[in-house]
């Protein structure tokens, strides 16, 4: 269906190629697994397939890569749309009308079907992708995770022959993920679609895969097989493989079901022994008891628009890049200080018809991490909104430091929290990578080269003459962070921090955050990734609905719950491990 010939693509005046030497085949009705480190060219791989490269992305592309016979290097976009589906990495780019149902309308209006046929498939795919409660809501009131599931929604009601997707879970919570999964393999065993997917989050779709095809550097050729024999030589690979390699087994399982079948031995070596706990955290916030609740996805959230200055009515101007630009600590608090650095009692927030949030307690201790977690549209993005004071509270408190956030001018909040939202362009303006780390040292009052240091310790060989728009997803958002960290704020806020890094930059990045912590900074992030929430946080919130379903230290809130316990947990079960390098501690 897919064959890529001798194919190199160079963009612009780019020293090397961004990938080189491709010459593969994808099988019709197969689902192959695009992986590799950050940056080593997958964006650039499934664009050839589309057409988007070169005809949109500009650059040069040897060789020959043909979809179904048609030659991408002749046929343009538009050319091949009722046969090529693309899900980019940035679900707002990929928006052209304003509301859920349109959206999904908008690419068969397009290829002209009948509006019978378009009524039908509109309510599958709301019923498939569980949207049906969105169908009338404007896309800008979505959360990231609902946004992304329809751009998926609009790529297939048109019912391509081909689905290109670039990290299409990685905004989704756990169960929305499996849901897309879900309909990704009812579409490949029962129709015959092709699906070529890149995704960093392995742990979710490796074991789904029929084949793997690795980008081991850049520039480099691809390795294409097996995904159990790619796994077992792959730089990248999840956890349930780690753990294989790290017991000696062989074939490497795939899934949780396929390692709990030959852990008994890995049990037994474990028993008597306990997981190093986590760093102690001093004046923590009482913790409330974990209760079952059903997990709703119908809350709203804070919508980041692609602009340096965010305006909000009845709200002050704020400047996200400032969020964290400063050393210095409110009055007061800090590092040191014992006293919280955030507080919220009884905070609700409406918006619209939606109560986002509903009667939300939260203490943030000095040198402590929270995960907030729950199903997309739970409320984790607006709570992380309002203390910064992007959004005003409808009802309760909230205070940083010894401030209200929405009455605090941004000037004087920066010296007390910063936040890197889910979109990294938000703080990204310069021209080049330099240009960027030289303002954010300026704006932080911090030593020359500091926050190049904190690019470099995340991801590596990024060049200082880049572009911020050249560079991958995870590229973008390493900068971002590196521009907040700079500053180290007292209380740092991350919005989905590892859309798009790999698990070699995952790992740098986990590195720095228990290093803040560790010096009494605290750190609070919205996140659906489970590995880094086992592996960083002391503490996880789980929100469902705006509301706090538990609240508790990391391995009581996760173990208890299948969606959000990682893959160690599940394969180790009831011994309360919780990541790889406990085990190999341990052992």
């Amino acid at each position: 269906m897919i064959r890529f010939e001798d194919v190199s693509v160079t963009y612009g005046d780019a020293g090397a190629p961004a990938i080189s030497g491709v010459d593969l085949t994808v099988p019709e009705g197969e689902l192959v697994l695009l992986v590799g480190p950050s940056g080593v060219g997958k964006s650039t791989l499934l664009g050839a397939v589309s057409g988007l490269v070169p005809h949109f992305t500009g650059g040069t592309l040897r060789g020959r890569v043909t979809v179904d016979g048609r030659d991408t290097r002749t046929h343009k976009p538009r050319e091949l749309a009722d046969l090529v589906g693309t899900v980019g990495q940035d679900p707002l780019a990929h928006f052209v009308t304003d509301t859920v149902e349109d959206e999904l309308a908008y690419g068969m209006e397009s290829l002209g079907l009948a509006p019978e046929v378009m009524r039908r498939r509109v309510e599958e795919t709301l019923d498939l992708l569980g949207l049906t409660e969105l169908r009338d809501r404007p896309i800008a009131t979505l959360s990231g995770g609902q946004q992304q599931r329809v751009a998926i929604g609009s790529v297939l009601t048109p019912h391509p022959r081909v689905l290109v997707l670039d990290e299409p879970t990685s905004a989704l919570d756990p169960a929305a993920a499996e849901e897309v999964l879900a309909v990704l393999q009812r579409l490949v065993h029962d129709l015959g679609t092709t699906v070529l997917m890149a995704e960093h989050r392995l742990e979710r779709v490796v074991q789904y895969a029929d084949q793997v095809i690795l980008l081991p550097a850049p520039g480099e050729p691809p390795v294409v097989g097996d995904p159990a024999a790619i796994m077992a030589v792959s730089p990248v690979h999840p956890p349930v493989v780690a753990l294989g390699r790290l017991a000696g087994w062989d074939p490497v399982p795939l899934s949780v079901r396929d390692a709990r079948r030959g852990a008994g031995a890995l049990r037994e070596r474990l028993e008597g022994l306990s997981p190093t706990p986590p760093l102690p955290v001093t004046g923590a916030a009482p913790q409330t008891p974990v209760r079952p609740s059903a997990v709703s996805s119908i809350a709203g959230r804070a919508t980041m628009q692609p602009r340096r200055r965010l305006r909000m009515s009845a709200l002050p101007t704020i400047d996200v890049r400032g969020l964290g630009q400063s050393p210095r600590f409110g009055k007061g608090q800090g590092p040191g200080s014992g006293g919280p650095l955030a507080e919220a009692h009884a905070l609700t927030v409406r918006r619209d018809r939606v109560e986002a949030l509903r009667r939300v307690d939260l203490t943030v201790a000095p040198g402590e991490a929270i995960a907030l977690m729950g199903r997309n549209g739970a409320g984790k993005s607006t709570l992380l909104a309002t203390l910064v004071g992007m959004v005003e509270p409808t009802s309760g408190t909230v205070l940083v430091g010894s401030s209200t956030p929405h009455r605090t001018h941004p000037r004087e909040l920066v010296r007390q929290v910063g936040l890197v939202p889910q979109e990294p362009r938000d703080l990204l303006y310069a021209d080049t990578v330099a240009a960027e780390c030289a303002a954010a040292d300026a704006d932080a009052g911090a030593a020359p080269g500091s926050c190049r240091a904190l690019v470099t310790e995340l991801l590596p060989d990024v060049p200082d003459t880049t572009h911020p728009r050249d560079l991958s997803e995870g590229q973008r958002l390493a900068l971002a962070l590196a521009i907040v960290l700079t500053g180290r704020p007292p209380l740092l806020l991350l919005d989905e921090p590892t859309r798009g890094l790999d698990y070699a930059a995952k790992a740098r990045l986990v590195t720095v955050l228990k290093g803040l912590a560790a010096e009494g900074h605290a750190i609070v992030l919205a996140t659906h990734d489970v590995e880094l929430a086992a592996d960083l946080a002391h503490r996880v919130v789980i929100l469902a609905d705006g509301e706090v379903v538990a609240d508790g230290p990391t391995a009581e809130v996760v173990v208890s719950s299948p969606a959000f316990a990682p893959q160690v947990s599940k394969i180790l079960a009831p011994q309360k491990w919780l990541t790889v390098a406990q085990v190999r501690d341990a052992l």
